[in-house]
Order: structure tokens, then sequence, then C-alpha cells
């Protein structure tokens, strides 16, 4: 039989042949939901799902699903029944001329087995590929089924990840046609695509699939300062010096390779944290003496490791083929110094790890001491103690007890005898909390031979004895002394979030960078659209150049009661208020019986300050005038101090402001509140005047605008302190019509509205 005929998207869906588009979703996404690789731990749940998807794919395109009734294949075989392309096949079973030549798999048995162990599902890629990245770049390749590009990059491919993944690189395959969700996530909208993952960061790959050409592309994205030239004798010795201030052991390699080698360049990614590495070319000039000086054989590559000591390394391997396994294994034995210093909390949790059992106790022989060539000799002798006791039970570490203060005050309690010298504590750890047991030695730390005997006594006696260990405390989190300064982190991340959008704008597909895109625009053209609206509006809007003075406002100062309520029935004008004064005679058509939705603005007034009132308030409210829901008014706090008072009983701390009393009546002065009231809801919302002098006019306040809203007064100036006094108490009362506006302002609910009498 044909190896499309063992294939029933039908019977994999549980679905029949009749059934609708509606069925089969429904089916998919239920066998989708049960299959997941995420949620089901099934051993076959993967197999199952790509089985699961591949039917869908059949049975939803209505043109794959009739070729797949008609013929039993979902390809384009119209022109050959299937007793035809049987017999095709079985003739040419060594030639195998099918589907699979041109890459067209129709279940997983079909598929390039190559690729299958690198296949990476979202959780994988998010849970693990990710963190890993930090330790080892990746190259991944988005493939799909019916790619005829997959095919030609096919074999230099498998000839890359082959190599690359010998040198340490990781390899990964995303089915884009299986995992939609993950090539989404990586930015790949075709097929197929190359990418580099490193430390969490994606670049594309866009040049010729070739080899020289994906090797370059893997080695550009390993940052460019892992690997020092070392080339001279000096340099050298500045190279390895600096084991003290990086607290590092440093690596060189000899080799005879004009530049550094890949595998050397990705090693040094792997192990940047622990190691710092160099690179001597035996080949260049000047390099001689310092392959003599070690005898180097310039034919073999050659890796050394230096520690505490320049002139001689700690270890050395040589080997003609140098393999990723065995650098890792040379490596991984000599990643600290052997007096390494506590400057981090990983690196004491590496260096001291916790107890785990009474067989695995490992303790830790710490040095607090100081910098300087005060404590240079006592650093000495405890390192030759230390070179001359190692063991895989016991840790040499050191600490400078200046940068971790918290640290040595636990151990040594702040004993006199200890301050300004060097000492030294057994320690053991014994969760990651803190909490440790530990013994400092009774006197100061000189590196004498009796402090040599006393401590490695004090060693014998520990390995039968752990109780020696007695006392206890709990360790705070060392501090990080070799971090960057906050400045410097920004900086580097600011540099490294614009390379992103560099990257991005340039070599990344435009479908993601559309919605930026978008939003750019639009704000650059709001920006320069209201510029420009702004600078051909009409010179003669009422916000940007005063009225002249022939128009008027309805805060007429010289006018009688009856004058209000007369220029109430004229039609408003530019610059013009109309503000009628509310009495016994308009109060119900003025409030009681206001119709829905509109509301009242009450200006509280007495004779004294009507003039000065009905100007300010006339120039605060106008820019609200075009609401055909306010009305404005005045009330006479003369005549109808009773009827305001009642209603101010309802308000909350509605009490006027302190020490402001009424000239005639000594009473309570209410000018310059006002009142919103609604007269349909039955409640009123209340400005309350600011104090006069809070934020009140300075000097020259009374400015010539506010003539342009005048009420054609022919009484005193109003640029008297007096006044001014006065008219800041409606300062701000344009920010609380906004605020009434926006239905922002605290009501005051009444159960009927009182008599004006």
């Amino acid at each position: 039989a044909a190896a499309a005929g063992d294939f029933d998207p039908y019977r994999v869906l549980g679905v029949g042949r009749s059934s609708s588009q509606a069925d089969i979703k429904k089916a998919y996404k239920r066998l989708a939901r049960e299959w997941h690789p995420d949620k089901n731990k099934d051993p076959g749940a993967e197999d199952k799902f790509i089985q699961i998807s591949k039917a869908y794919e059949i049975l939803s395109n209505e043109e794959k699903r009739a070729n797949f009734d008609r013929y039993g294949d979902a390809g384009e075989s119209q022109g050959y029944s299937q007793h035809q392309h049987r017999q095709f096949h079985h003739f040419h079973e060594g030639f195998y001329f099918d589907e699979s030549f041109f890459h067209f798999p129709f279940n997983s048995e079909r598929r390039d087995t190559s690729d299958e162990k690198y296949l990476l599902h979202f959780s994988h890629y998010i849970n693990e590929i990710v963190p890993d990245s930090f330790k080892k770049p990746y190259l991944i390749k988005i493939t799909s089924d019916w790619c005829f590009s997959c095919i030609h990059i096919e074999p230099v491919w498998k000839e890359v990840a082959q190599e690359l993944e010998a040198l340490g690189v990781g390899i990964g395959v995303v089915h884009a046609g299986y995992e939609r969700r993950l090539a989404h996530h990586l930015g790949a909208h075709s097929t197929p695509s190359l990418l580099g993952l490193i430390n969490g960061k994606i670049t594309f790959f866009h040049n010729a699939v070739i080899r020289e050409n994906l090797r370059q592309f893997v080695e550009n994205l390993l940052p460019g300062n892992l690997v020092e030239k070392v080339c001279s004798n000096k340099n050298y010795i500045r190279f390895l010096s600096n084991w003290k201030k990086e607290n590092k052991p440093h690596v060189l390699l000899f080799d005879h390779m004009p530049v550094v080698p890949l595998l050397y360049k990705l090693t040094a990614f792997a192990y940047r944290d622990y190691l710092s590495f160099g690179y001597v070319y035996v080949g260049l000039r000047g390099t001689e003496e310092l392959s003599s000086q070690y005898n180097i054989n310039v034919y073999t590559p050659t890796m050394m490791i230096f520690k505490e000591h320049i002139d001689r390394p700690a270890d050395v391997v040589q080997a003609r083929d140098m393999k990723k396994q065995l650098i890792d294994d040379f490596l991984s034995q000599n990643k600290f110094l052997m007096v390494a210093r506590l400057t981090n909390q990983k690196l004491f949790q590496e260096l001291c790890p916790v107890k785990k059992s009474h067989r695995q106790r490992k303790h830790c022989v710490v040095l607090l001491t100081g910098e300087g060539d005060k404590f240079a000799e006592a650093y000495e002798a405890f390192l030759t103690f230390a070179a001359a006791n190692t063991k895989d039970t016991l840790k040499f570490v050191h600490i400078y007890r200046d940068r971790q203060p918290e640290f040595a005050d636990a151990l040594l309690m702040d004993e006199e005898k200890y301050r300004g010298k060097s000492a030294v504590v057994i320690l053991e750890r014994h969760n990651n909390a803190g909490k440790i047991t530990y013994k400092t030695l009774e006197e100061a730390w000189q590196g004498s031979k009796e402090d040599n005997f006393i401590l490695l006594d004090l060693l014998d006696q520990l390995r039968t004895d752990p109780g020696l260990l007695s006392s206890e405390t709990v360790l705070a989190d060392l501090n990080d002394e070799l971090a960057p300064m906050f400045l410097i982190r920004w900086l580097y991340s600011t540099l490294d979030y614009i390379s992103d959008c560099w990257d991005s704008l340039f070599h990344s597909n435009w479908r993601e960078m559309m919605p930026l895109l978008s939003l750019l625009f639009s704000a650059l053209f709001i920006l320069f659209g209201t510029v420009i609206v702004q600078a051909f509006s009409d010179s003669s809007d009422p916000r940007d150049s005063p009225p002249s003075e022939k128009e008027e406002t309805t805060a007429k100062t010289e006018k009688n009661d009856a004058s209000f309520s007369k220029e109430s029935n004229r039609i408003p004008k530019k610059g013009f208020v109309e503000v009628t004064e509310l009495t016994d005679i308009n109060y119900n058509s003025n409030l009681v019986r206001l119709r829905p939705g509109h509301m009242n603005v009450v200006l509280i007034l007495s004779n004294s300050t009507k003039t000065i009132l009905l100007q300010k308030f006339a120039l605060e409210v106008y820019t609200f005038t075009g609401s055909s829901s306010l009305h404005f008014s005045f009330l006479s706090l003369d005549k109808h101090r009773e009827w305001l008072e009642y209603l101010l009983e309802f308000a909350q701390d509605a009490a006027p402001i302190p020490n402001q009393y009424d000239k005639h009546f000594l009473e309570r002065d209410y000018t310059g509140y006002v009142l919103a009231l609604n007269g349909h809801k039955k409640y009123f919302c209340l400005f309350k005047p600011h104090r006069s002098g809070d934020e009140g006019g300075t000097p020259g306040s009374c400015e010539d605008y506010d003539s342009s809203l005048h009420a054609e007064a022919r009484g005193k100036s109003s640029c008297s302190p007096g006044s001014r006094s006065i008219k800041n108490k409606l300062h701000k009362l344009s920010f609380w019509m906004e605020r009434l506006l926006e239905g922002s302002l605290q009501r005051f609910y009444i159960p009927s509205w009182p008599a004006l009498d």
C-alpha cells in the first residue's frame, strides 16, 4: 500500500466524511487541548499532536480535502488514479521518486528524521532554550511543509548544524505548521528563516545560506571582547596580573592559527563569569620568548591556566586535536582561584555549598583580612597553607572586611583583638537562608608557624568531630562588589535598546514594525496638524484676542435690577455674558421649573461688591457661555441671606472664609460663593472662594484684559488693593467650572427648594 494510504485524517480527528467544517474544527480543538505536549506528558503525545495538526490542515482546506476523498492523497494528483500511483511507487522503489523527494510529507514518518532531535516547542523554548542562551548561542531554523526553498538549504543546513553542534552551538528547528505560536513569538512570518539566539536576544540571518556565512553569523553573535590577544611579553604580564582585580583565573591558548578559533570563543563565552581568556598566536614575531619560557610546542595547541602565581601555570593541557569535551573537563576543574575572594552571594554559594548530608559535608576556611601591604604577609601565609592542604571537602576563601562589613561583624562580633588584624573562621552552611555554624580562631591570624599548627589541628579534629563548630548565626547576603554602577548599567541598557530598534527597523520584517511606525506617524501628524491649525486660525478668536470695548457684558454695575432682567432678552453677542438677578419673580422659571439637564450658576454678592465680582465672574465663565444647558445668575446677599443659609445647611464644610464679616450687619460673609443649582434633580454644587492673598494678585495683576468683559461701570477703578482682594475670591473659578461639566464635583441634595421671599 502507498504510504499516503496509512494516514486517514478522518480517523485521526474522529469525524465522518460528511462532517461539516464546524464539526471538524470543534474536534480539532478538543483533541489539540488533550494531546498538546505542554499539557500531556504521555511519551507519544508529541507524535499524536503532530498527526492531529496535519489532519486538520488537510480537512480544513477544501481543495486538499477533495483530493484526499478522491485519490486518498491531499496532493495534486488528479491526473493519476490511486492504482497508477501505487504501481509507479512500487516500480521505482529503488529510485524512490515520490512526494518525499520534494519534501512534501504527509505524516511524521515521511519527514526528515535528521531534524527531529532539534524540534522545539514553545514551553521548551521559553523554559530551557532562552536561559541556556546565556551560556551558548543557538542557531534556529524555521521550516514548514510544502516549502520548496527549504529543500535548497537542507544540505548546507545539515552540514553546518553538525559542525557547529560539535563546537558547542545549540541547534533548534521550529516547524511553523505545528508550532505557530513559537514561530510568531520568534518573529518568523515566512519559511525558511534562520535566526540566532544569544543572551535571550534574537537576530535574523539575511545572507546567502552557505557554510562560511553561517559560521561567520554565529561568530558575530558573540561579544567582541571575550578573548584578548596576547602578542608581547609586556602584554602577557599585564593580562595575567589582572587576576587580583577580576578575581578570576586566566587562561592562555597557544596556537598556530592567526585568528582565534571559533571553539575557543564559544568556550570563553560559556565560562566568561569564571575565567578570563587570552590567545597567543605563536607565529607572530615577539612571542618566541613567551613560547620558550613555557616550553610550548608551536605545532600543537596548548592551553594553560594561571591562578595566583603568574610565573607558573596552575594546570596545562596539550592536544593536537582540541575537542570541546576535553576543554570543558579541563576548565571545570579550574574555575576558581586557590583562595578566591568572596565578592558576591552567588560565588559564596558555589564555593561553600549547603550541606546535603553527613557524608557530603563541605567546610569553608575564610580569611577575613583587609587591603594593602599591611595585610599582604598574612594573606601570603594563608595562600601557602591552602595550597598545601587542598582537599575536596575544604574550600579556602578570603574576604575584605571593609567591603563586606555585615559579614565580618556577624562572625567576629566586633571584638577588639581582631581590630586592624586578619582573622580565620571555619564555617559550614546549613541552608540558603544564611544559617551557618562556625568557629573562629581564638587569636588573630598572622601567618606564623604556630598559627599554621593551630589551624591544621582544628581541621584534623573537624574530620571526626563536626560539633567543633559550636557557634551559630545567620548571615546576610553579600554585596556585589564587581557590579557596575547604576549609570553604567543604564547606559548599557540604553545602547542595547537602540541596537535592537536599529536591527528591527532595517532587518526584521515590517509586520513587527507596523504598529510602532503607525504610532510614530500618528503622533507626528497630530503634532504638526495642531501647529498648522493654530497658525491659520482666525485671529479674531475671542480666546486669542480680547474683544473691543464696544462689546458688552450683562454685568452692568450702575443699572438697577430691572436692567438685568431686560438684558436677558437680548441676543448674546461676542464677548457678552448674560447674567440675570435671581429674584422671587423669575425664581420658578430660572430654578424650580428648570428643564432637565440644565443648571443655573449663581454668584452670591452684596451691593458693595457687586461691580467687582460681576466683572471677575464674567471673565471667568465667558469660555463656558457656549453651552446651552448653563444659565448664569447672581443673588443679592442683602435681600436673600436666609434662603442662602438654609441651602448651605445641606452642604458639608460650607462655612465661609474665617475672619471675614459683612461691614453692615456683622454677619458671615458669603460674597464670592458660587452655587450650581440643578432644579430638576434638586441638588447643588458649591464653590467656596479662596482666602485673600492665598493665590492673590501680585502688584500689577489688574491687567487690561479685565476690561474686555467689563460692565460699562462708571464707578471707581477696580485696581485698588481692596478690589484686588475681592477679585481673588473668584480665583480658579474656571477650573471649578470645568469640573462641573465633567461631573466630578460633590453634589448636595435637598428635599425641596425653599421659597425665595
